[in-house]
């Protein structure tokens, strides 16, 4: 068994880690951190846990977390892990990183859209998106864990890029994540009074997925340009993008359907649709899959339209972590994440 800590683990992606690792066959978990709730048992922050894992959070030196795993998930905010994942790759600890802070392979891109100085630039991860960079992920030390937006994007706009049929200079984002993707520090966005029945655009130029979605996208156009506006809507969770694209040539939507289908083929996680379905969020929600299909092309307008879902908090965040780490240390790929889509 491969012992397994996460640092910060009292968070909405620290009590999805432990839900889905409480599954898994070939892990112990052996610690739990939280400043803010040491001492109490996992199960008083994730009552989801109550009966399943008899652990309490700790509050210890990141070295003493070191000497105690082998392996170990930092779901900590932007601008932490960097501080911490050092210490961990130190004592010859494996790491998946949650947040931003090791995705970016210029670091003054990271500390423009982050607005922190950076402590550790001379760290490399491997981008841990598994339908791209799965072999980069098997020899990696530090995997930095995709952002929930990146995640969904860029598996749904990737096949149309290699085969060249859009304009990569004019593709349109429109994605709409679930509150819980703020995390679970109470602010005004998403008290509930203003939270529900509305949909609130934010960050419309600025957000911080943004160049991480570029830099993903120019490995297959050097001209990739996204113009990105997230939204959040009033669901727990779940995170739909609409992906907007201007053709190169004319193509019907049965075409654009094989060449998802073709691309992702082997992938355990992606879902095609066919032509005429539209991912539903609920279909996902609680899964590790990807579901993209929305398959439409308006001929007049030379536009192709994609949409593809995700639960922000599994595919776009701990589930696929979790899968991050099975390929890091060779168990099957699925192990942990078997779970299916609460539907309805």
């Amino acid at each position: 068994m491969v012992k397994v800590g996460i640092v910060g683990a009292s968070g909405y992606t620290g009590g999805e880690l432990l839900r889905i690792l409480a599954q898994h066959s070939e892990v112990e978990i052996a610690c739990v951190t939280s400043r803010a709730h040491a001492g109490k048992p996992v199960h008083k922050v994730h009552p989801n846990l109550r009966g399943v894992l008899d652990l309490s959070f700790e509050d210890i030196p990141y070295e003493r977390v070191a000497e105690r795993c082998d392996f170990v998930f930092c779901a900590t905010p932007h601008g932490a892990s960097m501080e911490i994942v050092p210490t961990l790759l130190e004592h010859d600890v494996r790491v998946v990183d949650l947040s931003g802070d090791f995705r970016f392979e210029d670091v003054a891109v990271y500390e423009r859209y982050y607005g922190k100085k950076h402590v550790a630039p001379e760290i490399k991860a491997a981008y841990g998106l598994p339908e791209l960079h799965r072999e980069d992920i098997k020899r990696a030390k530090l995997v930095a864990n995709p952002g929930c937006y990146p995640t969904s994007i860029i598996l749904g706009l990737v096949p149309l890029l290699k085969a060249g049929i859009i304009y990569a200079s004019h593709i349109v984002a429109d994605a709409k994540s679930g509150i819980s993707g703020a995390g679970n520090k109470p602010r005004e966005t998403t008290h509930f009074p203003n939270a529900a029945e509305s949909v609130l655009a934010y960050k419309m130029t600025t957000h911080q997925h943004l160049p991480e979605i570029e830099q993903e996208l120019r490995r297959f156009s050097s001209e990739a340009r996204v113009s990105f506006v997230p939204h959040i809507v009033p669901v727990i969770r779940g995170l739909t993008s609409t992906l907007h694209c201007f053709i190169t040539r004319s193509i019907d939507a049965v075409d654009v359907r094989k060449l998802y289908a073709e691309f992702y083929r082997e992938e355990p996680f992606v879902r095609v649709l066919d032509v005429g379905e539209v991912p539903r969020l609920s279909a996902v929600r609680g899964s590790n899959f990807a579901d993209i299909g929305g398959f439409a092309v308006d001929k007049e307008r030379g536009r192709v339209i994609v949409i593809s879902a995700i639960d922000n908090l599994v595919k776009g965040a701990s589930g696929q972590a979790v899968q991050n780490m099975n390929i890091m240390l060779g168990f099957p790929e699925q192990e942990g994440l078997r779970g299916l889509g609460i539907h309805p």
